[in-house]
């Protein structure tokens, strides 16, 4: 026989944002945004716990907690758009299977009396007490200050629901409809209690912990996830974890707290102890029980504990009953983490089931709880949720530890804005090998999409495939093609400014002058001048028109005004600076003629690795460096630019550009900047002063790879970075094999992402020689990156 669902259900409607039983039951419900899985620590769990504890202790006799989770398997989606490797990413993640988490705390408060309703649809008086607006004012303070307590742990943030939430409308399905349904589409189902519950084409199956010999032994705020733990360190989840996020399947687990009047609940055993105490002459298993309920008295005198009664279930869905069976293994195996047992509900299931549509906790069945404490019953509560992630265009794209679902970070802005971090200064730390130049492509790539400026100093050639891709400029040095400057250019439509004319005069005076050497005040205003009326002149603007000007204008100027040697000595400054001229040992190093407007290029690399070691071109070219970001720096208003050094900071620091580095790093951030490092060397890190002093102190981003390799002396490492022991856990749950990395913002927020890559990313980003060299060849064969990488994938394929 056929029955209108809305007809008998036990809900009778939504008032005030409140659902209304018809039984006269009241609920107020929360959706909770809880932390982010692997990313908290045993003292985090603890606070997480005690606050809860404390929440449930101040509600009222006669209230229910039910706290419902829902793990229902979605698939990733996001619109294709932006750049080719924005839309390449997009496809390749497409459809990506993860299990979406939504979390909903139902407080229901119970009206004195109530009387049980004795079956599924027999209804009942609402009791007086339903219609006293006191009644409904002291429940909603009661539960305004369970959600203040909660969110002082700042870990834990609710938001009431309204009654556009819980209730269905044209666009949107409501809490009670998805319930009923398990779908979140606005679809009806018949729903079949008979020797399973049907719903549509799902089957459903309920597994309890509702009995107490079910029951661990052992219980606590956190658990060991073995996974991710070392011999040095334990990574903690929580305890419920099992039967949350690293539960693999659909399914809801209902958790339900029953809060009544603690003195009855105490009278009530102090009666059952003394039955016992009378009974147990006669029954070994009468002793025991009285031993028991002897302890759970003392300890709630001693220890002032509030008495509760609990009941945990979960509750799975396949269409498939083969894969059905699959899932009650599942299950038992996540409560054997636990210690517990799984007990698979038959007769009970639609009892339970119905029990559990929201605001219907009141219809729970009793004979299926336990008596408990709040402390102990507080464990079985799920505590965490997937990643967050932000909106596309302000983050940079990584994954989640679980699923490999795309997540974007916000590692600049938002942190800085909320006081987690205090600047945008960034070290990437990690081994050759570790990932560490694809994690930093990557992000630099992410950065130069969203509009940013990336000037990068490399050696070793990790970003000559992004440059060619995003059409950059790449300068290196090669002996049939040196590098090129011309600090002389200027773009059309601009004039000699006094920055420029500063920078200029900085790099003629240290191309001129040893260290050493004074520069005295007239030689200053000479060099002025000079730039002045060379700038006046109509030629191609480079050092040698520079030379020129000097040596056939500029000597009649000085002449007309009588300097003397000793105030400018114009003949030794043209023989110093004479093997920069045409002709010269260096004349190609400040003559280029392409590559000119810096300014306006949005990406520079600037590959040092043929000249680390040269005592004339090394140091005019970090100096040029220096110039040309300082350029941008200023000019570009409003602009987010990005200076990152590779390795190519140890032989930065060598050559005299250790102010530089530290001006950048406490600098930049105030012109929109962002300053960052990398290195693959442990005793970089903890030997030198440059990276302590100047980068690790100015660095509040710290991007590590994987360092379980140095377990044994990674105390020193961890003072070093500044790292907590919090942070130590998680970084070395850090797996290389699956491309994870570790984040720390300001010393507050670690986590750990994969930085899984599309193919056409991956060698766009790739540093391994013989991939290299392939990507370029098919680059130049079939006329650009995009083509050529498109052509090596379908190669691959086809193999």
């Amino acid at each position: 026989m056929e029955i209108n669902l809305a007809e008998h259900l036990p809900i009778m409607g939504v008032e005030h944002d409140c659902i209304l039983s018809k039984q006269g039951d009241i609920t107020i419900a929360f959706k909770i945004a809880l932390p982010e899985a692997f990313t908290l620590s045993d003292e985090d769990y603890e606070e997480m716990h005690q606050c809860l504890v404390k929440a449930v202790k101040i509600l009222q006799p006669g209230t229910i907690l039910h706290k419902q989770d829902w793990f229902v398997q979605s698939e990733y989606k996001l619109e294709a758009g932006g750049s080719y490797l924005n839309q390449c990413a997009a496809r390749h993640f497409a459809g990506r299977a993860y299990f979406k988490h939504d979390c909903y705390i139902l407080l229901t408060r119970k009206p004195r009396n109530r009387q049980p309703s004795g079956s599924l649809v027999h209804p009942v008086m609402v009791p007086p007490e339903t219609l006293d607006p006191q009644f409904l004012r002291a429940f909603t303070d009661n539960a305004n200050q369970f959600k203040r307590i909660l969110e002082d742990s700042k870990l834990i943030k609710l938001i009431r629901l309204k009654s556009d939430d819980l209730l269905s409308h044209s666009k949107k399905t409501g809490l009670i409809e998805r319930y009923c349904f398990l779908s979140d589409q606005q679809q009806y189902k018949d729903i079949q209690f008979g020797d399973e519950i049907r719903i549509g084409n799902e089957h459903l199956a309920v597994y309890t912990l509702g009995d107490a010999t079910d029951l661990p032994a052992a219980c606590g705020s956190r658990i060991d996830y073995d996974q991710f733990s070392t011999d040095k360190t334990r990574f903690p989840v929580s305890f419920a974890a099992g039967l949350g996020l690293l539960l693999h399947c659909n399914h809801l687990y209902n958790q339900y707290l029953f809060v009544d009047d603690a003195q009855a609940t105490l009278k009530q055993m102090e009666k059952k102890r003394l039955r016992l105490q009378s009974l147990s002459g006669y029954s070994r298993a009468n002793v025991i029980a009285l031993e028991a309920t002897n302890n759970f008295l003392n300890e709630a005198i001693s220890q002032q504990r509030l008495p509760v009664k609990a009941h945990f279930n979960v509750m799975v869905w396949s269409n498939n009953t083969e894969q059905l069976k699959d899932l009650k293994s599942q299950v038992a195996s996540a409560l054997a983490g636990m210690d517990a047992a799984a007990k698979p509900e038959t007769v009970g299931a639609a009892q339970l089931w119905w029990s559990a549509i929201p605001g219907n906790a009141a219809d729970f069945p009793m004979n299926d709880s336990f008596d408990t404490f709040a402390e102990q019953a507080c464990c079985f509560l799920n505590l965490e949720t997937n990643y967050k992630s932000v909106n596309p265009k302000e983050g940079i794209r990584f994954c989640d530890r679980l699923n490999n679902r795309p997540v974007y970070v916000d590692l600049f802005d938002a942190p800085r804005t909320s006081g987690i971090t205090s600047n945008m200064g960034m070290l990437v730390c990690g081994a050759s090998g570790g990932g560490k130049s694809m994690t930093v492509n990557h992000i630099l790539r992410t950065l130069y999409d969203q509009g940013a400026h990336c000037v990068i100093v490399d050696i070793g050639g990790s970003y000559v495939g992004l440059c060619e891709s995003v059409k950059g400029y790449y300068f290196t040095y090669k002996e049939d093609d040196p590098i090129r400057f011309n600090p002389f250019y200027l773009p059309e439509g601009q004039s000699l400014d006094t920055e420029k004319k500063e920078n200029l005069k900085a790099l003629l005076v240290s191309l001129w002058k040893d260290e050493k050497e004074s520069f005295d005040r007239s030689e200053y205003v000479a060099l002025s001048n000079a730039l002045q009326g060379y700038y006046e002149t109509e030629v191609f603007r480079c050092f040698d028109s520079f030379y020129e000007y000097l040596k056939n204008d500029y000597v009649q100027v000085l002449r007309e005004h009588k300097v003397k040697d000793h105030h400018f000595d114009l003949d030794n400054f043209l023989y110093v600076l004479r093997p920069y001229y045409k002709g010269g040992e260096f004349d190609y190093l400040l003559n280029a003629t392409e590559k000119l407007d810096l300014l306006n290029q949005p990406f520079v690399v600037i590959e040092l690795d043929n000249i680390r070691d040269h005592p004339i071109l090394f140091p005019v070219v970090t100096l040029l460096i220096m110039e040309m970001f300082m350029s941008k720096m200023r000019k570009l208003a409003g602009v987010r630019k990005v200076l990152f050094i590779d390795e190519a900071w140890k032989a930065i620091a060598k050559s005299g550009m250790a102010e530089f580095l530290r001006y950048a790093f406490k600098t930049i951030r105030k012109f929109n900047g962002i300053p960052g490092v990398a290195t693959q060397e442990l005793d970089d890190l903890v030997s030198s002063p440059i990276i302590k002093d100047a980068i690790i102190n100015n660095a509040d981003i710290k991007v590590l790879m994987e360092m379980k390799k140095f377990i044994n002396k990674f105390d020193k490492l961890q003072d070093t970075l500044g790292l907590s022991d919090k942070a130590k856990t998680i970084l070395l749950s850090v797996n290389k094999d699956d491309r994870e990395i570790f984040i720390d913002l300001g010393g507050q927020v670690q986590k750990v992402y994969r930085n899984e890559l599309c193919p056409e990313e991956y060698y766009t980003y790739t540093t391994e020689g013989t991939e290299r060299v392939k990507v370029m060849e098919m680059a130049k064969l079939h006329g650009s990156m995009e083509k050529g990488i498109e052509a090596l994938i379908k190669e691959k394929e086809a193999k």
